[in-house]
């Protein structure tokens, strides 16, 4: 994977294959932060990245000026993968191990954007939890996007505050807003 743009544009990073991961890929990728160049500023932009994996896109954040970041995974391999990685790079980005449903029920973290990435093998009601728990628990911030990733054979299109749908190959790019 690498960095497409900010401080560490055209940065590679090798994750270990043994991390149960499925990246998303550098086009989505790019389309996703060309889209949100039109939105947003990132400078000082707060970003929870769920479901973070590699930590693909709190990398991607970092480089362009975001944090605080906080990444969540379930898997200890990938949480630590990205304390490295983000140590390395000196990146404002904090690693946590958590299962994602529990942590947004509890933590009484804010963002305002909040990304997650969950398996592409979850039923829509797993997705559309996903944005049932971030606003219920009032974790964006006003103004705040949430997205979610999904493969093209999954519809969210009825979760509560959904906005849009971008497609790339076989990623979609689901948005929500604060109502």
């Amino acid at each position: 994977m690498r960095i497409i743009s900010g401080t560490f544009k055209g940065r590679r990073l090798t994750a270990p294959k043994k991390l149960p991961v499925r990246p998303t890929t550098d086009m989505a990728k790019e389309a996703l932060f060309n889209i949100l160049n039109n939105k947003v500023h990132f400078s000082g932009l707060s970003v929870l990245d769920l479901f973070s994996g590699t930590g693909n896109i709190s990398y991607e954040f970092a480089s362009r000026g975001s944090a605080p970041i906080v990444s969540v995974d379930g898997h200890v391999e990938c949480v630590k993968f990205i304390k490295k990685t983000s140590d390395e790079l000196e990146m404002n980005i904090l690693a946590i191990k958590s299962d994602v449903y529990k942590y947004l029920e509890k933590s009484g973290a804010k963002a305002d954007i909040i990304f997650a990435d969950p398996p592409y093998d979850f039923t829509d009601e797993q997705f559309n939890n996903i944005a049932e728990l971030v606003f219920e628990h009032d974790v964006l911030n006003e103004n705040g996007m949430l997205i979610i990733e999904h493969s093209k054979h999954t519809d969210i299109s009825s979760g509560r505050n959904f906005n849009e749908a971008r497609r790339y190959g076989n990623s979609v790019f689901s948005f929500f807003y604060v109502s």
